[in-house]
């Protein structure tokens, strides 16, 4: 495989194993994703890089689905100082009060039924697309809502790892 001309896709090439993994883990918090990512460095190219996460993302095992999931923040309420899921829910943070709760109420339901946080790529999406969403997708069954969980997750994955290979989180 011929190596990348893209001076940060390089930096993430040749970065060590340890700086690697973390700047994965902030893309996502399963363990098995991020050897699966790591194992086929150098890519040539981002493309590349986004396909590896695709296939594996959908090769996740129940358990590591769940650990990656986990990772995530509820809907409206990123942790302090988690700026990746402020940006990306930014969409509730500029909701009324009103879809604010509404959501809330409907992600608090989703939690009991489905036993984990309501998943979504929200970067772009309105606090009244993301209420509405949650509305949508409570009625699921289990194993369909497993079945978006992954798709979102897989989405969120590619929104995350292209900004780490264009923004450059790993520093020289």
């Amino acid at each position: 495989m011929r190596p990348s001309t893209d001076p940060v896709l390089a930096r993430f090439n040749t970065a060590d194993d340890t700086a690697a993994r973390a700047a994965l883990r902030e893309v996502c918090t399963s363990e098995e994703w991020c050897g699966a990512i790591l194992a086929r460095r150098p890519y040539p190219d981002s493309e590349t890089l986004l396909g590896a996460s695709d296939a594996a993302t959908a090769r996740l095992g129940a358990e590591e689905l769940a650990a990656a999931v986990a990772g995530h923040p509820p809907l409206g309420r990123p942790a302090p100082g988690d700026a990746v899921s402020a940006r990306e829910q930014r969409g509730m943070a500029d909701a009324s009060e009103q879809v604010r709760a509404e959501t809330a109420e409907l992600d608090r339901a989703y939690r009991r039924r489905f036993g984990h946080v309501f998943l979504i790529c929200a970067s772009g999406l309105s606090g009244e697309q993301l209420r509405d969403a949650v509305r949508a997708r409570i009625g699921n069954t289990p194993e369909r809502e497993n079945e978006i969980v992954r798709a979102e997750l897989g989405r969120i994955n590619r929104v995350r790892l292209a900004r780490l290979v264009t923004e450059g989180a790993l520093r020289p």
